[in-house]
């Protein structure tokens, strides 16, 4: 029985485009791949809320709510390998996707930009994960896809909580979040929907 689960309309009004079917047919063929990149996705999430913690300590709101985050991802961390350990899929780790690495390379090396393009590129990396996990959902195993609409309903708002600490640590002109937030969509737009030679989560179209 296919599990419906929507993409929720802040998500899909916040994404500049959403993912290509290409991509969806990709991934039901290659389920063990998908789901060792996802492993590797929430080890990561939480390596980046803690990052947070080690850089800004003294941002106390912004400490806890990462400090919250880190937690959850790792408790989704595990629940993807207990479900590639029933599959018998091995766990590896996984350089960082193109998409990672793109997004990366735009963050700014000065203060506060620094923050604040973290911060906007943690929000697109969640909502575009949660697009992933409403548009997969129904195409898989009734296991897998209640697993995908669970973390959906877990983590649909985490990326508000990113652009609301965009808003208030980073003492930036609201207008001037608004226009890099927009090039940055830009930016994780490409990435989603140009040819990708290798075959991820985030991946873009498959060759």
């Amino acid at each position: 029985m296919a599990v419906d689960t929507p993409v929720p309309e802040n998500i899909a009004a916040f994404l500049e485009t959403p993912t290509p079917d290409g991509w969806l047919d990709e991934a039901c063929e290659r389920l063990p791949e998908m789901l060792l990149d996802h492993a590797n996705c929430e080890l990561k999430a939480a390596s980046t809320a803690l990052g947070f913690l080690y850089r800004y300590p003294e941002r106390t709101a912004l400490a806890q709510r990462m400090s919250r985050l880190a937690r959850e991802e790792l408790r989704h961390f595990e629940q993807v390998r207990s479900i590639m350990d029933d599959m018998e899929i091995p766990f590896e780790r996984l350089s960082a996707s193109r998409y990672a690495g793109g997004l990366r390379e735009a963050v700014r090396p000065d203060e506060p930009y620094k923050l604040l393009d973290m911060l906007l590129i943690g929000a697109l990396i969640e909502a575009r994960s949660c697009e992933r996990f409403a548009k997969i959902a129904p195409r898989l195993p009734e296991r897998l896809g209640r697993f995908y609409g669970g973390l959906l309903a877990s983590e649909a708002r985490h990326f508000e909580h990113y652009i609301a600490f965009a808003k208030s640590e980073c003492g930036v002109d609201e207008n001037e979040i608004d226009t890099r937030l927009q090039e940055l969509k830009t930016l994780e737009a490409s990435l989603i929907t140009e040819p990708d030679d290798e075959f991820r989560f985030h991946s873009g179209l498959p060759r």
